[in-house]
Parts: C-alpha cells; sequence; structure tokens
C-alpha cells in the first residue's frame, strides 16, 4: 500500500471519530488539554485495534464477521449518538454542560461504535497483501490527532453552541450508523 493511501486511509477512518470528540468537546464545561489526549488516547487505540481484530477475524472466519459488523455499528453509534442527542436536549439553558470528566465507559462505548467500520476494513485488508500492522498503528495515529482536535475544537464552539454542536454530532453518529447498516444491507 503506498504512503499516499496508507494515510488517505488512516484519516478517513478517523472522520467519525472526530466528529464524536468535537460533541463531546462541546458538551464539557472547559475541557482541558488532559481531557483532549485521555480523549484521543482512547478513540486512537481502540481504532488501532479493531482492524487488527477484523483482519484476525478475516483470516480466520470472515463471512461470520461480515454477516453482524453493520448491526453491532448500528446499535453501538445509535445508543450513543441518542444518548448524546438527548442529553444535549434535556439539558435546560441555564444548566451548565457536564464536567470534562465524563464516564470511561461512556467514552470507551462510543470509540468502539465509531471504530467497528475499522474492524470491516480490516477483515478486508485480510485478502490483501498489506502490513496489517502498519496500516494499523496508522490509524490509530492520525484517530489520536483528529479525536485530540476535536475535543479542542469543541471546546472553543462550546459555550456559544456546544448543544447544537451535541446534538449534531449525536445525529451524525446515529446517521453513521444506519448509513453503515444501510450499505451493508443493499450489498
Amino acid at each position: 500500500m503506498s504512503l499516499a493511501a496508507l494515510t488517505i486511509l488512516a484519516f478517513s477512518m478517523s472522520i467519525d471519530a472526530w466528529v464524536a470528540s468535537v460533541g463531546r468537546g462541546a458538551g464539557m464545561v472547559r475541557p482541558r488539554l488532559v481531557d483532549a489526549v485521555r480523549t484521543g488516547a482512547v478513540f486512537g487505540c481502540v481504532e488501532m485495534v479493531t482492524p487488527l481484530i477484523g483482519w484476525a477475524a478475516g483470516v480466520a472466519a470472515s463471512a461470520y464477521v461480515r454477516e453482524v459488523d453493520h448491526w453491532i455499528a448500528f446499535g453501538l453509534l445509535l445508543a450513543v449518538g441518542g444518548r448524546m442527542t438527548f442529553h444535549a436536549l434535556r439539558r435546560s439553558e441555564d444548566e451548565p454542560p457536564v464536567s470534562g470528566r465524563r464516564s470511561l465507559l461512556m467514552l470507551l462505548a462510543t470509540a468502539v461504535g465509531t471504530s467497528i467500520d475499522a474492524m470491516a476494513v480490516g477483515v478486508s485488508l485480510a485478502f490483501l497483501d498489506v502490513n496489517i500492522v502498519m496500516v494499523a498503528v496508522a490509524i490509530g495515529l492520525a484517530t489520536f490527532v483528529m479525536s485530540t482536535g476535536g475535543v479542542l475544537t469543541g471546546r472553543f464552539i462550546g459555550e456559544r453552541w456546544g448543544r447544537l454542536a451535541e446534538v449534531t454530532g449525536g445525529l451524525v453518529l446515529m446517521g453513521l450508523g444506519t448509513y453503515i447498516l444501510a450499505t451493508h444491507l443493499a450489498g
């Protein structure tokens, strides 16, 4: 795989994590750099591991993984996006957004939900002659950078546009899950 193809693949796999991170940062009360780096690290690590899992599953039994990956992505992204949207809409105008130390479990669920597509890519890569470790590291690093930047971007738009960004992020996550499901079901 060429460097250009690897770079495009890595950053395209991290766009959904970036959207989720912008929404996360917008919903926080002044997220600090450590909050952004923590979010980036969780998203980056999960996004780095999932293509490896997909690749291993593709080598072992690609038919089984292909049969359920879109349902898993749909369910996780719908749940996380729905929760994000619900909490943003439920919060009153004078109620501040949650603090920067949101639940690690929620962060992990969001990271897994946005990385299912990377697992599917890993399955596909099992049938090609690529260095899966290099691909996984590139995707993980790109996602770390994009997610860290997403939280910081969300921080600056948070006070004025936080609720809108949080709702938009939630809707985008639900839309992404629906898109993944629809494209897999359409063949």
